[in-house]
Parts: structure tokens; C-alpha cells; sequence
């Protein structure tokens, strides 16, 4: 059995499809059964043979690899998908509800047509979901998503100066907490921790991990700590180097923790 991860979009999450004996390269592009029905994806992993044991009879099928007719359509779903989401955003207007479209997509075979929104407090679209249906004659679903997604989906530059990572590299947004910025010792300033989506910078998950274990045995600032100088305060500290300052007689010295404990 053949393992593959699949993409429906450029930068979206990996899903993985049972190949049976399909010998498929990275890069075809494929026709998978998905649970909202046949979707249009491109493989981009092949699994390890140790890995495979632990999906087998749990996964959807690739059904074949794509022709140029599928490509065809495929190309006009997308197309159908634009002008469905103008469509959208008319009927949403003339029914007064606040709502910010931002992403239309049609399953492969149109049995679904699914429509990503966002908005600041629920919204009752069942009387645009009728309208849409009428139009489309298929199942309409209308996602309320975040602000990460959101950002996501519209794209921008972070305060790094690049790309959102949301919007170029991510396959999943990850959670972010309020403690990871305070593992790396940061200013707990919102216009430095938070993205251009108001929330947590997702960045702050990449280092946690490092900045967990590199902050084991140090000092917090503020602490009164006994060193081979003598008692003294601290007043900073450099988590990835372990080292960290103490005032002690009016006078700053430096330490470095793992020098320290070996003394």
C-alpha cells in the first residue's frame, strides 16, 4: 500500500490518501474521495514504509491521477468559485448581514460549494444559504473562521518584514499562549507580540521549545541570588546564552549559569 500527502491548495495542510498500488511522483496532480466528495489535489510526500501500518483501512482512496480533463475542470470550478463569491457578498449586502467573505470553493465534483467568512459576532445566514442554493444547486456551507485565518487567507507582511508565515510556509496554525512570550523574556507590549491578525505571533512557537530548555536553572529579574561575588540582584538575563547580570555592590557583573554551577 502507497501512503501519499495531498494539497488541495499551494500553502494548505497535508492530507494523506490510501495510493493502493499507485506509483505516483511528487507534483502529479490527483483525484482523491474525500468525506464532502471528490476533490482535485496535488501529491506533495510519499510516506515511509514504517508509517504506512498505522493508516491502513483508515484512509479515502486516490482514485486516479488527473488528465487533462480534469485539469479543465478543475480550472473551471475556480473560475465559477470567484464569481460565486461576488454572489455572495450581493445577496449578504441586500440582506444587512455583516459579513466579510474572503474565500469560495467548489468540491471537485460541485456537490458542495463551501464559502470561509469572517465576522465579529455570529451570524444567522440561513435565509443567504437558501439563496445560494437556488443559484448553485448544490450544498452550500458557510465557515465562520478567525482572524488567524483570515490573515491567512488575505496574506500581508509581518513586522519581520516578510511574508506572513500564514500565508506562505504554514500547512497548520499552531496554538500560541501568552507563556511563550514570557519563556523568551519579552515585553509583554501588544504591538511587539502580536501579528498583523491582533493575535499572538505565531513565531513564538518556533524558539518555545529551546528557550523551555535553555531557561532551566536560571534566575528570574528581580531575583536576590548568591554568587561567587556575593549576594547581589538580578537585573537581566540572556536565556539562549544562560548567562544573566547581578548588581551586586553597586556594581554589574556577569555570570554565566553553567560556569557558575561548575565553580
Amino acid at each position: 500500500m502507497n501512503i501519499y500527502g495531498v494539497v488541495f491548495q499551494d500553502k494548505g495542510k497535508v492530507y494523506y490518501f490510501n495510493g493502493r498500488n499507485l506509483r505516483i511522483p511528487n507534483r502529479v496532480t490527483v483525484i482523491v474521495e474525500t468525506e464532502k466528495g471528490l476533490q482535485f489535489g496535488r501529491v506533495v510526500t510519499r510516506l515511509d514504509k514504517n508509517k504506512v501500518l498505522s493508516y491502513e483501512n483508515e484512509l479515502k482512496p486516490i482514485l486516479r491521477i488527473a488528465t487533462k480533463r480534469d485539469y479543465e475542470q478543475y480550472l473551471k470550478n475556480l473560475k465559477d468559485a470567484e464569481e460565486a463569491l461576488k454572489k455572495a457578498r450581493l445577496f449578504s449586502k441586500e440582506l444587512d448581514l455583516d459579513m466579510n467573505f474572503i474565500h469560495a470553493s467548489f468540491t471537485f465534483d460541485r456537490k458542495q460549494l463551501l464559502f470561509n467568512f469572517y465576522a465579529d459576532e455570529r451570524v444567522d445566514f440561513r435565509e443567504l444559504a437558501k439563496r445560494l442554493a437556488a443559484v448553485y444547486h448544490t450544498r452550500i456551507e458557510l465557515r465562520q473562521v478567525g482572524a488567524r485565518d483570515k490573515a491567512e487567507y488575505v496574506g500581508g507582511i509581518g513586522i519581520c518584514g516578510r511574508k506572513l508565515c500564514c500565508a506562505s510556509c504554514l500547512t497548520h496554525l499552531e496554538s500560541v499562549t501568552m507563556q511563550m512570550a514570557k519563556n523568551q523574556n519579552l515585553a509583554l507590549n501588544p504591538s511587539k507580540i502580536n501579528g498583523a491578525c491582533g493575535r499572538l505571533l505565531c513565531c513564538l512557537a518556533y524558539e518555545d521549545e529551546q528557550y523551555t530548555k535553555s531557561s532551566v536553572g536560571m534566575p528570574a529579574v528581580g531575583d536576590e541570588i548568591e554568587t561567587s561575588f556575593g549576594v547581589g540582584k538580578v537585573v537581566s538575563i540572556d536565556i539562549l546564552n544562560r548567562k544573566y547580570k547581578v548588581l551586586i555592590h553597586e556594581e554589574i557583573k556577569e555570570i554565566t549559569l553553567d560556569d557558575e554551577e561548575a565553580a
